[in-house]
């Protein structure tokens, strides 16, 4: 992995767990405070400069919201009344009391650490909370109320970034992110995801590839479901390395939903905590490569509450720290008794599953007959000539 030359940053305070739809939702505040319980026991907030998230105001929500939708929002958490027009009192979405506060807190987090990396105070800056790459500019979805990714974004662009880079590792296409920018050569976003022939939201397929005047601008790998960690990996480093580095932003954003192993309850991916931590660490080595190291990482998916999203996580904020765990330590027994006390859990022994995060390079040649090549060749065939790159292996 790649020295950081700086400081990094995790922008966190207890508050932001506010963001709570409620005890039977998937998405759990619970599982950003393990992570953090986890990180800690392990030494890796040490390693971090941890920074209070601030609160945005209206103007700034108001870069990736319409107003009226952000005062459905604030009716809505006072009232406790849906807005079904707004997508708000949902299943996926629930109304709760503050959610205008709470959901802006976590835009103002991820815009605090696109911040911090653009100004140069830190080299790295995460927000786990965030990622809600789902929201919509008139609609929250998917259990993503205010788009946090998008307003971190725009904040770049409006503060002087020429060019933005977004990958999506999460398990659900970034859909929100991709239609905030469809028509803005100026944010390349790419998605790897699970189909949406059999996953939410449904889209996401190789031959969307941006607005008329940003052509090739999104970039969408639509994996069968079952994908493992070397078909993943193999998918990833046959299009977003090339694409990046054709690009060349000033800086990348990222979103690392966890939700793509094979214990979460909400997907049919087959990955384990080394693939996805195999996929953090070539995204940091990315950033360095093409960026100066300019990276902010952010959460997403995950509702494997107890077995995955504490140690994905906790592997991200290493590498984001600069000093990556070694995949064998320990889960220290303070956390797995807190689990147990907290949730009558067992909590998993160690920080790996014991996978090999091993794949065959595309360069090697694809074969028509597996799903997730002629998937990974359709988003080549459709993107890659619209950035004077030969699809071609």
């Amino acid at each position: 992995m790649v020295e950081c030359p700086g400081p990094a940053t995790v922008v966190f305070d207890p508050s932001l767990t506010d963001y709570d739809f409620g005890p039977d939702h998937p998405m759990t505040p619970v599982r950003v405070d393990l992570t953090m319980r986890l990180a800690d026991e392990l030494g890796v907030l040490s390693s971090l400069h941890r920074v209070a998230a601030p609160m945005a105001d209206l103007d700034l929500l108001e870069t990736a919201h319409d107003p009226e939708f952000i005062e459905a929002v604030q009716r809505a958490g006072k009232s406790g009344e849906p807005d079904l027009r707004h997508g708000l009192g949902t299943e996926d979405d629930p109304v709760f009391a503050g959610m205008h506060e709470a959901s802006a807190h976590i835009v103002g987090a991820t815009v605090e650490a696109c911040r911090r990396v653009w100004t140069g105070e830190a080299a790295h800056a995460a927000n786990i909370m965030g990622g809600l790459h789902h929201a919509m500019r008139d609609r929250a979805s998917g259990f993503c109320v205010y788009n946090d990714v998008v307003a971190g974004i725009q904040w770049l662009l409006d503060h002087g970034a020429q060019r933005v880079a977004y990958v999506d590792v999460d398990v659900h296409h970034g859909d929100g992110v991709e239609r905030a920018f469809w028509d803005d050569p100026r944010v390349l976003t790419i998605s790897l995801h699970e189909t949406g022939q059999i996953l939410f939201p449904g889209t996401g397929f190789a031959d969307d590839t941006g607005g008329p005047d940003a052509e090739g601008s999104a970039v969408n790998v639509a994996l069968p479901p079952g994908t493992s960690d070397s078909g993943w990996l193999r998918a990833f480093h046959a299009v977003v390395p090339d694409l990046v580095r054709e690009f060349a932003p000033d800086v990348m954003v990222t979103q690392q939903g966890c939700d793509s192993h094979t214990e979460d309850p909400l997907a049919h991916m087959m990955l384990t905590i080394d693939g996805q931590r195999a996929a953090y660490s070539a995204l940091h080595d990315l950033a360095h490569e093409v960026c100066g190291g300019r990276w902010v990482a952010t959460g997403g998916g995950g509702y494997a509450v107890v077995e995955v999203v504490p140690r994905a996580w906790t592997h991200l904020l290493a590498i984001v720290a600069g000093r990556p765990l070694d995949p064998a330590t320990a889960v220290p027994d303070g956390w797995r008794e807190h689990v147990t006390h907290r949730l009558g859990q067992v909590a998993p022994l160690r920080m790996t599953d014991g996978g090999e995060p091993r794949f065959r390079e595309w360069r090697e040649g694809y074969d028509p007959d597996t799903w997730l090549d002629r998937q990974v060749h359709a988003t080549r065939m459709a993107v890659f000539p619209l950035h004077g790159l030969d699809p071609l292996p």
